[in-house]
């Protein structure tokens, strides 16, 4: 072949330049659940949190060789899961109390965030330096008020639907913020130190998950049917307000834009 009729591609580096900077993707988070029973889960949050990336990991201490998270630093939150008729003070306590509240604590000390659900927010409120108070198990359902008065509770509907089925309450620690209250105006939604959040009520749950709490344990409160029966009544309003309270939980925690849609 003649020399002159060689052609040479020009190279062209596939690297960017120097100068080049790469598009920054936001880490993702994952959370440390944790669960007590077989029937309470995350339920509707599940969704929220998929649909945002937000990554969650469940741990099942009330299982046969079920344990607690031995890296926790690995984790971008913890959240406490209700469970159903064990108690803190009273009733059946808790089997993994102790050593919940110490990674709770350990969690807290280090500035990331703690959501706890029914004895779950009990919890968040004793490991903050509050305490609980004995109270029987309860099923309810009814409507919550906002606080407008505190400045977290703009994340909250003014007024929502909310379900809760737990023993014992929370007392307050000092500083706590008292979000939303009850319909006898005992608080329902508290926040502690700006990022972590305690429900007295179940935000994300499902009339099946009663129904397996009923079927899982002997006890029970009274009334079940009939609160069923309105607990899949307001079973949509439940759900819109999650909505809500969702992109106000994920600002506040810091685990990721709060501007994602669902």
């Amino acid at each position: 072949m003649a020399l002159a009729a060689l052609r040479f591609r020009p190279y062209v580096s596939s690297r960017r330049p120097a100068h080049a900077t790469m598009p920054q993707v936001p880490p993702v988070k994952t959370l440390c659940v944790l669960q007590h029973t077989e029937a309470e889960y995350l339920g509707l949050l599940e969704d929220h949190l998929e649909s945002r990336s937000v990554r969650f990991r469940y741990f099942r201490p009330f299982t046969k060789g079920g344990t607690l998270p031995v890296d926790e630093e690995e984790y971008d939150g913890l959240m406490l899961l209700g469970g159903g008729p064990y108690g803190v003070v009273s009733g059946p306590l808790l089997a993994s109390l102790a050593p919940e509240m110490r990674v709770a604590r350990r969690f807290l000390e280090s500035g990331r965030p703690v959501v706890g659900f029914g004895i779950g927010a009990i919890l968040l409120a004793v490991a903050a330096g509050g305490g609980a108070e004995e109270a029987p198990l309860r099923f309810e359902v009814g409507e919550a008020r906002r606080e407008d008065a505190a400045p977290l509770a703009a994340m909250l509907p003014e007024r929502f639907a909310y379900a809760s089925y737990l023993r014992d309450l929370p007392v307050l620690p000092e500083g706590a913020e008292i979000l939303a209250r009850d319909p006898a105006g005992d608080p329902l939604v508290f926040a502690i130190g700006g990022n972590s959040f305690g429900f007295v009520c179940h935000p994300g749950i499902k009339s099946a998950m009663v129904e397996d709490l009923i079927m899982e344990f002997d006890e029970a409160p009274e009334n079940t049917a009939e609160l069923l029966d309105k607990l899949r009544s307001e079973q949509a309003g439940i759900a819109e307000a999650l909505s809500a309270i969702m992109v106000g939980m994920v600002r506040q925690c810091g685990w990721m834009d709060a501007t994602v849609s669902d």
